[in-house]
């Protein structure tokens, strides 16, 4: 299950929701991940080697903003639902499009397995891979303005002209 939320994502209802799901499948693991938008300084250079770097004026990001592209999203999580479903589990999944402000969640995933073993073992590719591929697009919010998050973002695969 993927679900796409204009802004803050209900964690409390999806959770109730996923819980169900569980339920209803007799499974006995429901391994919650909850993504929530940190307050931080926008940097001009976020070049990890500069840790000096200087920062604009009045740089504390408001919010983060998403874009995202849903066909190619919905490619991206049928094939680790499949995957998922190899191992015996089944995974939920949440984002937000648009702006969520700090301390809010923008991203949910939730992966139901008969035992924690197999819902545990997902997560850590599963979230890695989501933040290389998934076609999403971040931006900082910062006074009011949507800022690309260049420095932060990664090329998708097979996207563009020069495409690899």
């Amino acid at each position: 299950m993927l679900s796409l939320y204009h802004g803050v994502l209900p964690t409390g209802e999806l959770y109730t929701q996923w819980e169900a799901i569980a339920q209803s499948k007799n499974c006995g693991a429901v391994s919650i991940f909850s993504g929530i938008v940190r307050k931080e300084q926008h940097l001009k250079s976020q070049n990890p080697k500069t840790p000096t770097a200087e920062v604009f004026e009045d740089n504390c990001v408001e919010a983060l903003s998403f874009d995202i592209y849903k066909p190619l999203l919905e490619k991206w999580f049928n094939s680790w639902q499949e995957k998922a479903h190899n191992m015996g589990a089944y995974i939920c999944m949440a984002h937000s499009i648009g702006d969520v402000p700090c301390g809010k969640s923008s991203f949910m995933c939730g992966i139901i397995s008969s035992h924690r073993k197999v819902a545990l073992s997902l997560y850590a590719e599963l979230i890695d891979d989501f933040k290389a591929n998934a076609p999403i697009w971040k931006y900082d919010v910062i006074n009011h303005k949507r800022i690309y998050a260049k420095e932060r973002s990664k090329a998708l695969k097979g996207s563009g002209i020069l495409c690899k």
